[in-house]
């Protein structure tokens, strides 16, 4: 992504309302999970139904307009989901990812969080970019050449495209069926930002 039109995405989603925003996040958000359920399975930490049913709290929030859902009590839930911090492995960085991600997202539902969308969209993409320098990295690469691999990976690519799909569905009208297409949008049948799926 060129440098106007990251300039360009951030004013777009600054501008989003705040059921906007909270949609953008839960789609970035849904399309993470299988990150953290990779996790979970190669370790047994974690727990991803519990993380499930945080995020199955949020877009019911999106589409029940009056849910009483106490999402204080849900972010007390979610901190203890999160890898152990002595766990400094690549999947336990890209579990806690998910864990920021759904914490920003719980941070906006319960008072005003404006930069959560942007924090959200970068923690997907901070997660594309370890992984890319992990699997194809090499030490011996300056930082023209691996800035060059980040911007021309199909990993990275399918990331900004991503994104930009979301944006739009969700600067659209937003009725319960578009909030339906857009949480398949983000499930994106299993396959998360990486290129993984716990199939």
């Amino acid at each position: 992504m060129s440098q106007a039109s990251s300039t360009g995405f951030k004013m777009r989603l600054r501008q989003l309302n705040r059921r906007q925003q909270l949609a953008f996040m839960a789609a970035l958000c849904e399309r993470l999970m299988p990150n953290y359920g990779l996790y979970v399975q190669m370790t047994g930490e974690g727990d991803i139904q519990g993380l499930r049913v945080i995020l199955d709290l949020v877009w019911e929030a999106l589409q029940v307009r009056d849910a009483r859902i106490d999402f204080a009590r849900q972010a007390e839930k979610l901190a203890a989901l999160g890898p152990p911090d002595d766990d400094d492995s690549f999947g336990a960085r890209r579990a806690t990812e998910t864990v920021v991600a759904l914490s920003a997202i719980l941070d906006a539902l319960q008072g005003d969080a404006p930069e959560a969308p942007l924090e959200v969209s970068q923690v997907s993409r901070n997660g594309v970019q370890a992984f890319i320098e992990m699997t194809e990295g090499n030490d011996d690469d300056d930082a023209q050449r691996n800035a060059a691999r980040l911007r021309d990976h199909p990993l990275m690519d399918d990331e900004h495209d991503f994104q930009a799909t979301v944006l739009e569905s969700v600067e659209a009208t937003l009725d319960r069926e578009a909030l339906k297409s857009l949480r398949r949008l983000g499930h994106n049948e299993g396959v998360s930002n990486l290129g993984l799926s716990l199939d």
